[in-house]
């Protein structure tokens, strides 16, 4: 699969699926999008997360299968934040999930669903998300074949409140997981 990373929650799969664009102007440190694809999908409805407007749709049919995972933005199924969905994405040889801005600790069905992804995007930077050690945790249970961080604070990009990836990395430097860590550069917008 080709997963481009485009700041924050925000990839494209295989040109043709944007994930979790922001609107301009919603994530700090981050410009303009301006992507193209065929098809694009918002985990919620936060204006981190759901920036349609900033993806020109190509008109064709995208390829890639999606699957949707109802899951919750924080630990009191959704009270404080709402819904969140996890997407798994297949092209029908490797499976990704993007676990959207998750704020739990994955049920045992959830947890069944994402288990031994090719790649699982992970939310890491805490307060409005699960944090870095949460992340690890939830990778060790998944058995991912390669972990991508995402929602975290790095330099000047992503709110304040929101924590680096250090906690993250600490957390999966103690386990056997960091051969499959994968950091995608980030990608210029079009």
């Amino acid at each position: 699969m080709k997963i481009e990373w485009f700041g924050h929650s925000c990839f494209r799969i295989n040109d043709s699926l944007v994930i979790d664009p922001y609107k301009d102007g919603s994530v700090p440190g981050y410009g303009k999008l301006g992507l193209k694809a065929d098809k694009v999908i918002c985990t919620h409805e936060h204006a981190d997360h759901s920036g349609r407007e900033c993806v020109e749709l190509s008109g064709d049919s995208c390829v890639l299968e999606v699957q949707e995972i109802a899951s919750w933005h924080d630990e009191q199924n959704g009270a404080l934040r709402g819904p969140n969905t996890i997407f798994i994405v297949s092209d029908g040889d490797e499976k990704l999930v993007h676990l959207g801005d998750l704020g739990h600790f994955p049920n045992d069905e959830q947890l069944a669903a994402i288990s031994n992804a090719d790649y699982l995007l992970i939310p890491v930077g805490g307060h409005y998300t699960i944090d870095g050690t949460i992340a690890a945790q939830i990778c060790a249970a998944a058995n991912p074949r390669h972990i991508i961080p995402m929602h975290y604070r790095w330099g000047e990009h992503g709110y304040a409140e929101i924590g680096t990836d250090e906690e993250f990395l600490a957390a999966i430097a103690k386990s056997s997981l960091t051969d499959k860590l994968m950091r995608p550069e980030l990608t210029a917008s079009e």
